[in-house]
């Protein structure tokens, strides 16, 4: 598929894979891009994963024919964009393998060879002349392995922009926002700082259009898709609202925060519940960063949380979440133990505010517990970032 006249894309959808990472569930799929420039010198940004070798190496081939590339590009060496490199190295000899110190490193890992005869190390600032189009090469580390780098094409000013703007889904669905606040912020949102710094470089540049290693090209509103970034990588929330997390074993935990939400939306909150035993964590995570506000229900289970409410606090805990106002409702027949283990884990992360009051229910929803979710309605309230994002 040509992208420009001289940008051509190579890469493959896979709508087989259930698990992205072992973990995330892909309803839609996921691409491996890779992309070709043509020019006096022809460079081939990216591999695919194994699972799509055989379908790019025909699309190579067709989009080459009978012509030999001079680089192959890695970004990055995370097996879904660096395994077939050394299939790709044996099939074209002559061709130059481009990559910093850190890409090298992993990559006699990976393959067990130095790759000496076709190693070209670059690092920040290097420009790679292929004849009209000229490669600047801008280290990301972190962002969000140690070794990535992302390539800038001075004359079509495109940003190959390795893991990052990319996306879950197929290459042409429409919708960004959704499937790259998942991947983001389940798989990048540890690398808040790190992210920032690269933004700073992207600031600097030119940049008409951003190919990722995921998903879709961009090439409309690129300011909207670094503005979410941005909010992302600061831990700041896109919007206004209440996220209601719980964690119900019989269904009475369930029911009380059911009727909380109900006294909420009467308030004209935005309200969105995720029932922790049956949704995917991934999803909760996004939506945890997204609103402003967040309430925790969950059963006592075993002297501490109810396991899927333990769980999810584990992954925010791991992607850095911060900067929240945070309500938690706990439920005990005999000894309620939830708040307190939720906040354990809450405890260490970074200007988290506990609202008040926390509410205990002792099994069913009482008349004291309606009372106090009137008193804790109003904290929700008056917390957040009201009308306006925080930024």
């Amino acid at each position: 598929m040509k992208i420009t006249d001289s940008l051509v894309y190579v890469g493959v959808e896979d709508k087989t894979l259930d698990l992205f990472e072992g973990q995330y569930p892909i309803p839609n799929g996921v691409t491996y891009n890779s992309y070709v420039i043509l020019d006096d010198k022809i460079a081939i940004m990216d591999t695919v994963d194994k699972r799509g070798q055989d379908i790019w190496l025909k699309n190579i081939e067709a989009v080459l024919k009978d012509k030999i590339p001079d680089y192959l590009v890695v970004s990055h060496m995370e097996p879904d964009h660096g395994a077939s490199i050394q299939i790709l190295s044996e099939k074209y000899p002559s061709m130059k393998i481009v990559g910093n110190v850190k890409t090298f490193t992993m990559m006699e890992q990976f393959f067990h060879t130095d790759f000496i005869q076709q190693k070209m190390i670059v690092k920040e600032g290097d420009t790679l002349c292929l004849g009209k189009h000229n490669l600047q090469f801008i280290m990301a580390p972190m962002v969000h392995w140690p070794e990535v780098m992302m390539s800038y094409e001075q004359h079509e000013k495109i940003l190959f922009s390795a893991d990052a703007f990319g996306t879950f889904g197929s290459f042409d669905q429409g919708l960004w926002e959704e499937e790259a606040r998942r991947y983001y912020l389940n798989i990048v949102g540890k690398y808040g700082l790190q992210v920032q710094n690269v933004l700073k470089k992207a600031k600097m540049l030119d940049i008409q259009m951003i190919c990722p290693l995921h998903g879709p090209v961009l090439n409309n509103h690129l300011d909207e898709y670094i503005h979410h970034y941005c909010l992302w990588s600061q831990y700041q929330p896109e919007e206004s609202g209440v996220l209601i997390a719980y964690a119900s074993i019989h269904g009475n935990t369930k029911d009380a925060v059911m009727y909380l939400a109900h006294l909420l939306e009467m308030q004209g909150e935005t309200v969105v519940m995720h029932d922790l035993c049956r949704t995917d964590v991934s999803y909760v995570v996004a939506d945890a960063f997204r609103y402003d506000r967040l309430i925790l229900a969950s059963s006592s289970y075993d002297g501490g949380v109810f396991c899927p409410m333990e769980t999810l606090l584990h992954h925010l805990k791991s992607k850095n979440f911060q900067n929240r106002d945070i309500a938690l409702i706990e439920n005990g027949t005999w000894a309620p133990s939830a708040i307190k283990a939720m906040n354990e884990i809450l405890e260490p992360m970074k200007n988290i505010h506990i609202m008040e009051p926390t509410v205990t229910i002792r099994s069913t929803l009482s008349e004291k517990n309606k009372a106090e979710f009137q008193i804790l309605i109003k904290s929700i309230m008056e917390g957040g970032c009201k009308d306006e994002i925080c930024v």
